[in-house]
């Protein structure tokens, strides 16, 4: 099983992420950032790229689309909480986002 992350966890990997626009939500254990593209293709082929990066980490987002805009959720639930599966996945929705 995913372990939590730790107090140390938080205070050194968590502020790096909140800088690029990442919010704690549900009492710290969830992380969730809104993602706005020029127009729904992009955000789609975004979303593509991110679910095969989910796909081979098995670790699947909670996320909602409408038009350019991606709402996205990351936990782990079977850890009922944030782990460091969620700092990757999200790191990666940043770097996807930021390339081409």
């Amino acid at each position: 099983m995913t372990e939590r992350l730790t107090a140390e966890d938080r205070a050194e990997k968590l502020p790096p992420l909140v800088a690029r626009g990442w919010r704690l939500e549900h009492d710290g254990e969830a992380l969730a950032k809104v993602f706005e593209f020029p127009n729904f293709v992009a955000a789609f082929g975004w979303m593509t790229r991110v679910a095969l990066w989910a796909e081979k980490w098995n670790h699947h987002p909670s996320w909602r689309n409408e038009f350019g805009r991606v709402e996205v959720l990351l936990t782990t639930h079977e850890a009922e909480g944030l782990t460091r599966r969620d700092l990757r996945l999200a790191a990666m929705m940043d770097h996807l986002s930021e390339s081409p």
